[in-house]
This record gives structure tokens, C-alpha cells and sequence, in this order.
């Protein structure tokens, strides 16, 4: 080429004189002609210009050849000032980029469609005309050229219309490839000089240019493949520039203008490297930056799918390279994957498919976890894409832990909910939140038959034996919830986990009772979950004391949900009931301790039925009054069912309590009780007098202890006996105990105390009613003689209250008087029937009657008749006995 001023100035100021004419008075007709070129009449004018000044100059070319390359001169003149002018307003960057851009790729097409050079050199007929024509063709592609280092020169980022013109390039084999070659070799040469002078630089689309110039090393036009690999030259060192990690010598501005000094730096990569795409790979992913050499292989993942078979085969071997080589600097993992899936599943037949397979192998070896966690990602029940993408992943061995891992960390999840870690975007196909976790059960079928993957589980099967039982008790409560049909790859997971553990036994085992069917039906996830854990233990598994250490170390440090407590639990106890028929270790009561003062009512009330399945190995410990008092703390809680099921489990533990250690906490545990029999809810209240009935039974000969107690008592059963509901006709007689207690009931009705006299009074009218077939004759005559002297008191309503039960003694005596036959009948039929008691009393209608019989004299003060109402006015639900309550 000819030398050349700046390259920052016009291209028409580097034109030769034609003829006898000067540049400035070609240019002055050029630019006029520019102006006014798109314009039917004056592109008309233009067209005789030319032809008229060709004549006077003697020029015999054809006109058709004047018109194409004046008209892509002037046309290129014009947009060049449009771009420029541009370049000068404060139009919005990304607008004037874009805009710009469109302008570059019209002219691009018509300047980079023109005859090659030697058919516009054929154009004369004698040498003075083709060197014209040579000069003006030669200015078309230098103003090009220059408007494109001008765009840079003036913003580094608009680097970027290079990569659309090695883009442009491709798109029709009838451009001049080698000449759009020359000048984005030329402009890089530019960039590069000028980025040694600039400590930073904003050039975001580096690794894109990167990829397309390295499809283009392997043109089949060798100067191409030499343009492009100068090119390539150039740009890693823009990209050495920015990497900091590369040490990199800026020169001096003197030392910049050496030529030798640019050449030995800039020549990064062998000069002849046509179909050597390794060390390409090698050097891109040395040289760049994680963003963009993943950009990098972005473009050439797109690329793939090129209607071009040369383009899309070198895109997959470069592509291969440079992850065998540095796909752990590779950063949008995720979007990678993703963009494979898209592809395989839109074309099944897609001609890269292996490559795309490769390309998964490739990304879990160098960030498994990542790459898991999108595979995850993708709708359930899996697809055949998404089964081949599993099973390329499955192939590397090297990274089968971290997998194992990973999954096992998604399968601790709860489908349906929507986590903090998760990527945003979800495309589930059976629900619209997390359904990770089903697919990792789903996985676990493709991952673990593996033998390199069959290794490893050995390792890990507690904790998967565990995440599966989870997620067997979520999928048994989402369908439930939806009411949708029921998953079936929990199942699975647990057939494949078990088989390739050794376990193939249980497998078989849990087949013979018909475990695996029962999944496609409405399963309790308690069910499921004890089977499992009871057929390991018939099966005396290997796993158990790794399994047993595992359940017992994620009890201790706590799961995050309580349906995580819940497995826990329900696995757990089935273990324990299973090995240890004898007793417990004392680590082992403690996690039930502290489960029974869960937060949780759910997890409480699991671990009080627990407890209550084991009563007879907890019973045999030697601290279990430790476990009691938890027990005992939970009648307290606000939720009834925990309460009643922490009274029934009290219940069987008792029940098979050795005696003497029963009489260190019978005081504690009947304490207990009294504020349930005063509870709000009737079942509540009727339990917990029913136990505490059955606790005096059990503790008969240690009554002595328990007598303060059943006279604090008093007061809550009274009120009890006189409720209306229909409960008080299922509160048994206590045989063996009810003579004593009407006896020692007896002793109060001397009592001095209004109030404790009064309960005294209700409760022998209650304990004769329903345990009259149990006195004798001469015991009621004593009772009659008691009540009457209590008839005779001054107080109106213990006078009328005795009076009732006076009546009731005389009408069991009168039953006692009958036949020897007739009372040992009624004995025997009271044994299997309770009797429906009544209220006796009606103490709220006895109050009002005394309270109208009452005379108040004129005379009487107003504060004397307070005092005197104030004496009978009782609440309707809750009598003021607790004033004089002992």
C-alpha cells in the first residue's frame, strides 16, 4: 500500500491527483455529488460528471464500472459524516452505538461486495487509467478503515463493530474476506498501540471478538488464516493489558514507536497456526479474564448450531479444548447448561449432541456443584434430554463425591418451598416452586448404579438413608395437600439406594410385604417410614451403628425444620425399640428430652407417642424420673394435644413403673394433675381426673403421702361433678379406694371453714352415689349420722346442701336393706357398668332460692344487706372455694 498520512484524517485528502486535476478540485466535485447522491436527478448529474470528466481525461472505462465505484465512494463519504457527526452529540451512547452500527454494517455490505482488485485493474486499457482506478478503489476501503479507527480512537468500547464484521464476514463467502480481514487486523493494531498508553480500558466484548478471529484461523484462505492469527496477536494483548494477574511491560512513549520492541511483544501465538487449535485454546484461556473467556465459549457454544458445517465443527474442537484445558475459570455455569438443554431438547437430532454431552462432561469435572444444582433445576419427571445430560455428567468419576454431595444437599430440601440459594427463575412442569429435591430422587436412579458413584455411597448411606425418608414424608404430604398423584421417585431412589448399598436383601424384603406398591397409594408417612426402619433392623443391616451415629448426631445439632425433627424421631425411636430391648443409653433420653420441649407441637406430641411405644425400655432405666419431669412440664403447654398426649403417655410409662421408684414422684405427678381437672376443655379435664383416680389405685399404700393433695383437689372435681357434659357419665368408680376416700371426706364436715366444709359435703354425696353398691349398712348409718349433725347448721346453704345428701344416704340405705340377692346382683352389674351420674346439687338454683327466702328488714342498712348478698353470690362456673382451699 502507499505510504499514508495520519490515520485519523478523511480518506480524500490521500487521494492522488487524476489527470491534470488536483485532490482538492476532485474532492469539491466528489463531495457535492456525495451530498445529493441517493437523489434520482442528481445521481443522474453525478452519472455525466463522471462520464465527462472521463472523456476530457480520456478515460475509455465502461460507464457501469464509474457508476459502482463512485457510488459506493460518495455513499461511503456520506455515511462517514453521518457517523462522525455522531460521534459529536449527545445522543444517548447506547442509541449512537447502535445506530452507528447499522450504518457500518450498510456500508460494510456495499463496499465489501465490490470486484476484487484485479478485475478493477482490468477495468482500463492502459496502465495511467488502472492506476486511477486502483487509487480510488485502494480510498474506498482506507475511508473505511479510517472511520472505524476514528470510532475507537475516540471510545475503546466501540471495539465491539469489529466482532460484527468478523460476524459480517461469514455471512456470505462473496465478500471480500481478506480485505475486511487486512483492516480489523489494522484497527487492532491501532487499539493496541493505544491501550499500552491507558492504565485501564473498558473492551467488555473481548472474549466475542476472541472466538470469532479463532474460527477464522482456520480459513481455508492462508492469508486469512495470517491476517486473523496477526489479529489474534494483537487482541490477547489488549487482554493482557487487562488481566492483572499477567505481568506486562509498558514501554515509554519513546519505546512505543519501535517497531521491533511492538513485534517481539505482540507475537503471543506461532505465526503458522492453521489447524494447531490447541495452542489457541492454551493461550485464550491463559490470557483472559474469567468473563471473557466465558464469553469465549459462549460464542462458540452458539456456534454449534451454525447452518455451517465447517464453522460449527471448528467452533466444537476449540470449544472442547478450552474446557479440557480452563473450565474452571468458565463463570456463567448455569447458563451454559441451561442453553445445552434448550438445544437438545428443541433439536433431539441435533448434529453437535456429543459435543454438547462433552461439553457437560467437561463443566462437572472443573464445578460439579454448580452444574448439579441446574440439572436439578429442570422440569420433573425428567425428559430425554435432560436423561442424556445426567448420564454425560454421571461419566466423570473423578468428581463423583462432590455430585453425591451435592444432590444429597437438594434432597434435604422440601419441595414446594422457594429457598434464599435457589436461582430465581423456575419451570417446573408438575408445580410452580421447588421440586429440586424430586428430581435429585429422581437423579439418584442415573447417578448411583455408576460404579464409581456406587463407591462412594457406601460411604454416605445414613445420610442419604435419612434425606430419602424426609422426602418420603414431604411427598406423602404433598399429596395430601394437592391431592395430585403421588410421586413415585422417592420409591425409586430408595430401591436403587438400597441395591447398590449391599442391601438387596431389605429390598427384597420390603417387596414381600407389598411396600413398594403401597407408594402409588395415600401412604402415612409414619407408616412408611417405621416399615423402613423395623425391615433394616429384621435384616440386622451393617450400616446400623453408622446410621445410629448419624441419626444421633443430627438430633443433637438440630435440624432446620421440625418435619426434619419428626424423621428423626419416628426413624430413631423404630431403631431403639428394635436393638435395644433392655435399656437405654443415658445420651439417648436426653435427645427425647429435649424433643418433648420442642417449640413444635407437632415434634412434641411425636416424641411423647414415641415414648409411650417404648414405656416398657424407658421404664427400665434408672433415670427415668429425669424423663418424667419433661412429661410432667408439658401439661403446662398451650396446645391441648399435647397435653392429652402427654397425660397418656405418662400412663404407660407408670404402668410399667417399679413401685418404689413410683412413690418418689407420686407427689409430683398428682400435683400435677390438679390444675388440669379445673382445665378449660372438658376432655382435658375428664382425663386428668381419670389418671389421677388410677394414681391413687397405684399408689394405695402411700395414700399418707398424697392426702394434701387430693384435698386440693376438691375443688376442681366438685366443680367437675356438677358440669352438665356428658363426660361425667364416663368417669369410672375407683373400687378399691372409694370407702377410704368417703372417710377421710368425712373428717371436714367439722370443719370450721364454710367453704371446705361445703366441698366435703358435695363430694360424700358424690362418692355414695356412685360407689354405693361398695358400702355396707352399718357405713352408711354412720354417714347418716355425720350428715344429719351438718343439717343442723347455721350456714342456710350447707344446711340445704346436707339435707340432699341426707336424703341420698337415706335412699342408699333403704337399697341396702333389700334381699342379700338383689344386693349382690346390683354389685356384679355395677362391676361392668358405669352408672350415668347426674348432678345431685344445682347449686346455682339453691342459691337463688335461699337468696329470695331471705326477709331484709327496713331497718337494715344498705351496707348490712350488701354484706349479707354478698355472702351467696357465687360465680356460675367457678365456686370461691379457692378462698378457703387447703
Amino acid at each position: 500500500m502507499k505510504n499514508r498520512k495520519s490515520r485519523d484524517s478523511l480518506a480524500v485528502t490521500r487521494m492522488k491527483t487524476v489527470g491534470s486535476k488536483t485532490v482538492t478540485q476532485y474532492r469539491q466535485a466528489l463531495g457535492a455529488a456525495g451530498e445529493l447522491r441517493k437523489k434520482p436527478v442528481t445521481k443522474y448529474i453525478f452519472l455525466q460528471v463522471i462520464k465527462s470528466r472521463a472523456a476530457r481525461e480520456k478515460f475509455p472505462s465502461q460507464e457501469f464500472e464509474a457508476e459502482m465505484l463512485m457510488d459506493a465512494y460518495s455513499g461511503l463519504l456520506s455515511d462517514q459524516s453521518i457517523i462522525l457527526s455522531m460521534n459529536s452529540s449527545f445522543v444517548d451512547p447506547l442509541l449512537q452505538f447502535e445506530s452507528q452500527l447499522e450504518i457500518l454494517e450498510l456500508s460494510f455490505r456495499s463496499v465489501f461486495s465490490l470486484p476484487d482488485l484485479s478485475t478493477v485493474q482490468a477495468l482500463g486499457r492502459n496502465s495511467d487509467n488502472a492506476e486511477d482506478l486502483e487509487n480510488l478503489y485502494e480510498n474506498i476501503f482506507n475511508m473505511y478503515e479510517d472511520t472505524l479507527i476514528i470510532l475507537v480512537s475516540k471510545d475503546f468500547y466501540k471495539i465491539q463493530i469489529l466482532k460484527e464484521m468478523a460476524m459480517w464476514i461469514n455471512q456470505n463467502k462473496q465478500y471480500l474476506q481478506e480485505r475486511a480481514m487486512t483492516i480489523i487486523t489494522r484497527v487492532l493494531i491501532f487499539a493496541a498501540k493505544r491501550v499500552r498508553k491507558y492504565p485501564s480500558i473498558d473492551a467488555p466484548c473481548l472474549g466475542l471478538l476472541v472466538a470469532e478471529l479463532s474460527l477464522l484461523c482456520s480459513h481455508k484462505n492462508p492469508s486469512v488464516v495470517q491476517l486473523a492469527t496477526t489479529g489474534m496477536n494483537y487482541l490477547l494483548y489488549i487482554g493482557i493489558c487487562q488481566n492483572s494477574n499477567i505481568e506486562k511491560h509498558r514501554p515509554s512513549v519513546g519505546e512505543t514507536d519501535n517497531p521491533k520492541v511492538i513485534a517481539s511483544e505482540f507475537e503471543l501465538l506461532p505465526k503458522d497456526i492453521q489447524g494447531d487449535r490447541n495452542k489457541i485454546a492454551k493461550s485464550v484461556g491463559q490470557i483472559l479474564l474469567p468473563t471473557f473467556l466465558t464469553d469465549f465459549v459462549w460464542t462458540l457454544l452458539k456456534k454449534l448450531s451454525s447452518p455451517d458445517d465447517e464453522t460449527a465443527s471448528e467452533a466444537a474442537s476449540l470449544l472442547t479444548l478450552t474446557l479440557e484445558y480452563h473450565a474452571q475459570k468458565i463463570t456463567m455455569v448455569s447458563k451454559i447448561v441451561d442453553d445445552i438443554y434448550e438445544q437438545l431438547t428443541w433439536n433431539s437430532s441435533h448434529t453437535m449432541k456429543d459435543v454438547l454431552l462433552r461439553v457437560i462432561s467437561l463443566l462437572i469435572r472443573a464445578s460439579p456443584k454448580k452444574v448439579i444444582f441446574q440439572l436439578m433445576e429442570f422440569p420433573v419427571p425428567a425428559d430425554e434430554a435432560l436423561l442424556l445430560m445426567w448420564q454425560a455428567a454421571s461419566t466423570e468419576s473423578s468428581v463423583a463425591p462432590q455430585v453425591l454431595k451435592t444432590i444429597l444437599s437438594i434432597l434435604k430440601g422440601k419441595p414446594g418451598e422457594l429457598e434464599e440459594t435457589l436461582v430465581e427463575r423456575r419451570r417446573f412442569s408438575l408445580d410452580a416452586t421447588n421440586l429440586m429435591p424430586v428430581a435429585a430422587s429422581q437423579a439418584l436412579c442415573t447417578f448411583l448404579p455408576v460404579n464409581s458413584y456406587r463407591k462412594v455411597v457406601t460411604k454416605l448411606f445414613p445420610e442419604f438413608l435419612m434425606a430419602l425418608m424426609l422426602q418420603l414424608f414431604y411427598c406423602s404430604q404433598l399429596l395430601k395437600d394437592t391431592g395430585k398423584d403421588r410421586p413415585l421417585y422417592v420409591r425409586d431412589g430408595l430401591k436403587v439406594l438400597l441395591n447398590c448399598s449391599g442391601l438387596e436383601e431389605v429390598h427384597d424384603a420390603l417387596e414381600k410385604k407389598n411396600f413398594w406398591d403401597q407408594f402409588s397409594q395415600v401412604m402415612d408417612h409414619q407408616y412408611g417410614i417405621q416399615v423402613i426402619a423395623k425391615t433394616l433392623s429384621e435384616c440386622n443391616f451393617p450400616q446400623f451403628p453408622e446410621t445410629l451415629h448419624y441419626v444421633y448426631k443430627i438430633a443433637v445439632e438440630g435440624p432446620r425444620r421440625s418435619e426434619d425433627s419428626i424423621v428423626t424421631i419416628i426413624f430413631f425411636a423404630e431403631l431403639l425399640n428394635n436393638f435395644f430391648k433392655e435399656s437405654l443409653p443415658e445420651e439417648f433420653l436426653v435427645l427425647f428430652r429435649n424433643w418433648i420441649n420442642d417449640s413444635n407441637p407437632s415434634v412434641s406430641k411425636m416424641s411423647l407417642q414415641k415414648i409411650a411405644s417404648m414405656a416398657p425400655v424407658f421404664s427400665k432405666i434408672e433415670s427415668v424420673c429425669n424423663l418424667l419431669l419433661p412429661i410432667l412440664d408439658a401439661f403446662l403447654s398451650k396446645e391441648h394435644t399435647v397435653i392429652i398426649r402427654a397425660m397418656l403417655t405418662l400412663r404407660n410409662i407408670l404402668s410399667k413403673l417399679d413401685k418404689a421408684m413410683y412413690s418418689t414422684v407420686c407427689v409430683r405427678i398428682a400435683s400435677s394433675y390438679c390444675p388440669l381437672m379445673d382445665h378449660v376443655n372438658g376432655g382435658i379435664q375428664c382425663m386428668a381426673i381419670r389418671h389421677f383416680g388410677e394414681l391413687l389405685v397405684d399408689m394405695n399404700q402411700y395414700k399418707w403421702m398424697l392426702n394434701h393433695i387430693i384435698l386440693g383437689s376438691l375443688v376442681p372435681m366438685i366443680l367437675f361433678l356438677e358440669s352438665t357434659e356428658t363426660r361425667i357419665a364416663n368417669l369410672p368408680s375407683y373400687e378399691s379406694y372409694i370407702t377410704d376416700l368417703i372417710s377421710d371426706t368425712l373428717g371436714f364436715l367439722g370443719s370450721s371453714r364454710y367453704f371446705l366444709k361445703r366441698g366435703a359435703i358435695i363430694l360424700v354425696g358424690y362418692l355414695g352415689k356412685s360407689g354405693a353398691h361398695l358400702l355396707l349398712r352399718d357405713e352408711v348409718d354412720v354417714m347418716i349420722e355425720v350428715i344429719e349433725r351438718v343439717a343442723r347448721d347455721e350456714d342456710p346453704l350447707n344446711k340445704r346442701l346436707a339435707e340432699i345428701t341426707h336424703g341420698l344416704f337415706k335412699e342408699i340405705a333403704y337399697q341396702i336393706a333389700s334381699s342379700t340377692i338383689k344386693q349382690t346382683f346390683r354389685r356384679w352389674v355395677k362391676m361392668f357398668h358405669t352408672k350415668k351420674l347426674k348432678p345431685i346439687y344445682d347449686l346455682a338454683n339453691i342459691i337463688k332460692e335461699i337468696m329470695e327466702d331471705l326477709e331484709v328488714s327496713a331497718e337494715d342498712s344498705l351496707v348490712d344487706f350488701a354484706n349479707k348478698k354478698s355472702k351467696y353470690t357465687f360465680e356460675n362456673h367457678h365456686l370461691s372455694l379457692t378462698s378457703d382451699h387447703v
